[in-house]
């Protein structure tokens, strides 16, 4: 296959055409990403590498990669990704067996859910859930009448998620099933499932997945100590009361960039699954309340853009994007409930602001492809092409 053939790189002058709001928003979640882990991570660098900014570098390095492979995804068109949709959900579920067989896999903390490339640890985990939603997405198209009017319409994405659910838990990575499964059947609903079916789905769902957290003796024992997690502070419940220590100490205003006290060995995974609350330790309430605004600001202008795409009749293009809008708004909202208390303890982490190669390098493609179906909107919107000036309409 030439890969030359299928590309149409997208200029400069156009890429400035792209939604300012979401290319600012987007690049300040970048921005606190950045600092936050050079500021989280600064200790653990220290101690461990004997340089102060060594996780910091290894960002810089995943952002530079991830840059370059979104800007290759946003010269493919739209059109291209919705043929690519079944070739793609397949080579995802190739990396979910392969992630899980010895000698393949990477093992950290007892979770079997990387792949060493070398440059990075690639976790198949978000490559899956990306390319689920080109999936489901193109599938929502081809079976469109069949999903609004019969039970089996809805039933074939189930399957697929099935399959995938399978081999997330067998990693074990229940964060993820619990994103994947939501973010499908919330796809199903937008696409005109019968309301009956959308229930009946999450109910069958919710009770699964109650059952898988309580089959396990340490999933049972996080729900317990989500609960209440200062009745085993030292234990079992230390990584909780560690993070709540961390939000009381920021207080409204914090106690200023690189000032945290939890990050100096107390708290675990401060640069990763916990880092907001090293930044709420650091900039307080009002500077958690910032990032979450630069989050829903990104996010908003990204169901923007396919709502534009629904409009002009492109529902590939639109499903596409609901489908990455909410699956960064699950693993926030999951994020921070993990980190604030309101939810058990999941390995998951906040998009564009935790350290890791692959979900910086995933998210930031799926940013990329929501940045092309703006400019392809863009070319087709007749209010667009009205609104040129009239010596550039008579040069058209």
């Amino acid at each position: 296959m030439n890969i030359r053939a299928i590309l149409e790189p997208i200029s400069f002058r156009e890429f400035r055409t792209v939604d300012p709001i979401f290319l600012a928003s987007a690049a300040c979640v970048l921005m606190l990403g950045i600092v936050m882990v050079s500021s989280a991570s600064i200790f653990l660098s220290e101690t461990k590498y004997g340089h102060p900014f060594y996780f910091m570098a290894r960002q810089l390095i995943y952002l530079v990669i991830g840059l370059g492979f979104g800007y290759f995804m946003m010269s493919i068109p739209t059109e291209t990704l919705h043929k690519w949709g079944v070739p793609l959900m397949m080579f995802s579920l190739l990396l979910l067996i392969l992630v899980l067989m010895p000698g393949i896999g990477k093992t950290v903390n007892g979770s079997r859910r990387w792949i060493n490339l070398v440059v990075f640890n690639l976790q198949a985990s978000e490559v899956a859930k990306v390319c689920m939603v080109v999936y489901v997405s193109g599938y929502l198209v081809r079976r469109a009448d069949r999903v609004r009017q019969q039970l089996i319409g809805s039933g074939m994405p189930m399957v697929v998620s099935f399959l995938f659910l399978i081999c997330l838990l067998l990693e074990p990575d229940f964060g993820a099933s619990v994103v994947l499964v939501g973010t499908v059947i919330a796809l199903l609903f937008i696409a005109g499932a019968p309301i009956y079916q959308f229930i009946g789905l999450v109910i069958a769902v919710v009770a699964a997945l109650g059952v898988v957290a309580v089959s396990e003796s340490y999933r049972l024992k996080r729900l317990m100590n989500f609960i209440d997690p200062w009745a085993d502070p030292y234990n079992d419940g230390y990584q909780l009361s560690q993070a709540l220590i961390a939000y009381g100490r920021g207080e409204w205003f914090g106690l200023g960039l690189g000032n945290s006290v939890q990050k100096l060995a107390y708290l675990p995974e401060a640069h990763t699954d916990f880092v907001f609350s090293i930044w709420v330790e650091e900039t307080g309430m009002m500077g958690g309340l910032l990032l979450l605004v630069a989050f829903g600001l990104m996010l908003s202008r990204v169901f923007k853009v396919g709502q534009h795409a629904m409009r002009l009749g492109r529902l590939f293009q639109g499903y596409m994007c609901f489908g990455f809008a909410i699956l960064i708004l699950a693993q926030v909202i999951i994020n921070v409930g993990v980190n604030t208390g309101f939810l058990p303890t999941k390995g998951l982490t906040l998009p564009l602001i935790s350290y890791g190669g692959s979900s910086l390098i995933i998210t930031l493609a799926s940013l990329f492809v929501v940045a092309r179906v703006d400019i392809e909107n863009r070319r087709q919107d007749p209010v667009t092409e009205s609104s040129k000036s009239p010596v550039t309409a008579e040069e058209a």
